[in-house]
């Protein structure tokens, strides 16, 4: 199947922006216009594999890998050196888990705060006063 870099945009659930921004990162080919006179005229045409390639890039990012990673990744692919992808996979849940950590320790502290303001309607609110400089 041909696609326009507005269809393969909507296939992919992007904006036709983050399709050129892929290009320039070189995560994404740019076809050859076809037809027209070089740069001028022609209509650039993606195909399957771009699309495929799209939708790994996406997933990719959903599991939280960094647009660097996701070009080694990429680049990984085409060798199969699973080693060192599972050493990214391993790496990036590290750094989940640490993020997870640290979101856990926000959130029991909002809660102490909270709990602290619903005890007593006097004086300054002290998730308010937490926030002061």
């Amino acid at each position: 199947m041909q696609f326009t870099i507005g269809k393969l945009a909507a296939a992919g659930g992007v904006g036709v922006e983050t399709i050129r921004y892929y290009q320039r990162r070189g995560l994404l080919g740019t076809p050859v216009r076809s037809g027209g006179d070089g740069w001028r005229g022609g209509i650039r045409r993606y195909d399957d594999n771009d699309l495929r390639r799209l939708k790994f890039i996406r997933a990719a990012q959903a599991a939280g890998f960094t647009l660097d990673e996701i070009s080694e990744l990429l680049a990984l692919e085409e060798s199969d050196d699973r080693v060192r992808v599972r050493f990214l996979a391993r790496q990036r849940i590290a750094a989940l888990d640490e993020k997870i950590a640290q979101m856990a320790e926000a959130r029991a502290a909002l809660a102490r705060l909270a709990d602290q303001c619903a005890a007593s309607d006097k004086g300054p609110c002290p998730i308010l006063a937490a926030f002061e400089p």
